[in-house]
């Protein structure tokens, strides 16, 4: 029996269904905000979104739109559930991370609405398997009321040079400082760790800025502990959007291409470390 017609006569029991030929598409994605065990699920008509939240500071959403999968079905208005994405990310490299060409992993899951497991089937080269996780009840995810029109300073960068940066991060410091300017030095991200102060420039004009729209100087600091699981969204990304807004709260937002070329977006949401208004009259 293949994933096509496994469990088609039961399909009208799920509230949500989601089909799609490569697991990969969406393992990818979730790898990139796994930096704890519990995450949020929130299905719409738009597609799903996947939160995950420490120390109500820091907020990780993946985004997989409704037309990257192959089939998408949702009966309610909405479904929200909480899931262990560790499991979950076990489940979906169950046949292990071959990429070989041609060995792919086809996926088919379902949730039956609340209190129901999340069920996934999954089959490569002819081998199907099944997965039932259980879900818990929602927790209510911060708001972190990041709204485009209080963004102050907004860059568009391609990644590549900001992965660079980070790996070269030093990781003594507490803290990471991030200078945003419609003056000199425009960009520049700070360290203040065992060796000393270091700094990284990025001028406007430079190749990798395609969009630089900054209106005011803002200096913010944010506990670099908070923002180093972000490296794995950058890691996979093309592009990345930096946006402050008027409280000095940071929002990453990065375009990561899957392996069908299709377009999906990580955002961090990150709040600026307080002791700096405590103690820095900048």
């Amino acid at each position: 029996m293949s994933l096509s017609t496994q469990q088609g006569d039961e399909d009208g029991q799920y509230v949500l269904i989601a089909k799609l030929d490569n697991a990969r598409n969406m393992s990818n994605i979730l790898k990139a905000i796994h930096f704890k065990e519990m995450a949020t699920v929130f299905a719409t008509a738009n597609g799903i979104k996947v939160t995950v939240e420490d120390s109500k500071c820091i907020q990780a959403n993946s985004f997989l739109q409704a037309g990257i999968f192959q089939e998408f079905i949702l009966r309610e208005e909405s479904a929200t559930f909480k899931i262990d994405i560790t499991v979950l990310l076990e489940c979906l490299n169950i046949f292990g991370s071959s990429t070989l060409p041609g060995a792919t992993t086809a996926l088919k899951m379902c949730y039956g609405g609340y209190g129901s497991p999340l069920i996934l089937w999954l089959e490569e080269g002819g081998v199907l398997t099944d997965c039932t996780i259980k879900t818990l009840e929602p927790d209510e995810v911060l708001d972190f009321n990041f709204s485009s029109t209080n963004v102050i300073n907004k860059i568009i960068m391609k990644s590549e040079c900001l992965k660079e940066a980070f790996s070269e991060l030093d990781m003594t410091s507490e803290v990471l400082e991030i200078l945003m300017s419609p003056d000199k030095p425009y960009l520049r991200l700070s360290t203040f760790g065992n060796a000393g102060s270091t700094h990284a420039d990025y001028p406007k004009d430079s190749d990798m800025v395609e969009s630089f729209q900054c209106t005011q100087t803002q200096t913010n600091r944010y506990k670099l502990s908070l923002l180093k699981p972000s490296v794995k969204a950058l890691t996979l990304s093309n592009k990345i959007s930096i946006r402050t807004d008027c409280r000095g709260f940071l929002s990453l937002q990065y375009m990561i291409r899957n392996d069908d070329g299709q377009i999906c977006f990580v955002e961090y949401y990150c709040s600026p470390d307080e002791e700096l208004d405590e103690n820095d009259d900048r």
